[in-house]
């Protein structure tokens, strides 16, 4: 393994151990050339997936970018970066499982959505806004309507909550 700081090829592997969800290991390693330890994570994969873009143009599937992207919508929620990895891991399983080389970037952007509508409807929203590109607040309204959230019932900055009955 290379040193991220140095560029050294010659590391060593101070210590392994699994991951708390049993999908990765994790190893310490530390570079003889400049003293730096870091760590790396040691993943199964059950394949090699292509993403194909909208535009016809091909790229090889990374896992990053759902991680990345799915920080983002969760910033600031109560979500964990446990949660957050086995979220991860369980599309990137579910994606390599699907049995095809090949994902559309749709597909990979639905199966984020249903992900992330389990575990927090914010970050949902959040996602979705992006993924479906909202352009004004009529497209969250629009959104919400669908997904069959009532826009006036959301809890906003400054408003109380509602305390009548239906």
């Amino acid at each position: 393994m290379r040193c991220p700081f140095c560029g050294n090829q010659d590391t060593q592997v101070k210590d392994s151990r699994p991951t708390e969800d049993n999908t990765s290991i994790r190893r310490r390693r530390f570079c003889p050339q400049c003293a730096a330890r870091f760590t790396t994570f040691e993943r199964v994969q059950l394949r090699d997936l292509v993403v194909l873009k909208s535009e016809g143009k091909r790229e090889p599937f990374d896992r990053d970018k759902i991680l990345r992207s799915m920080q983002i919508a969760l910033r600031k929620r109560p979500i964990s970066e446990e949660q957050l990895e086995r979220m991860v891991n369980s599309i990137v399983r579910r994606l390599e499982s699907s049995g095809d080389n090949e994902v559309h970037a749709n597909q990979i952007g639905e199966v984020v959505m249903e992900s992330l509508a389990e575990l927090d409807p914010v970050a949902y929203v959040r996602y979705a806004s992006v993924y479906k590109d909202f352009r004004e607040a009529a497209d969250f309204n629009e959104f919400l309507e669908e997904i069959g959230r009532d826009p006036s019932e959301l809890p906003l900055p400054g408003k109380k909550k509602s305390t009548k009955k239906k």
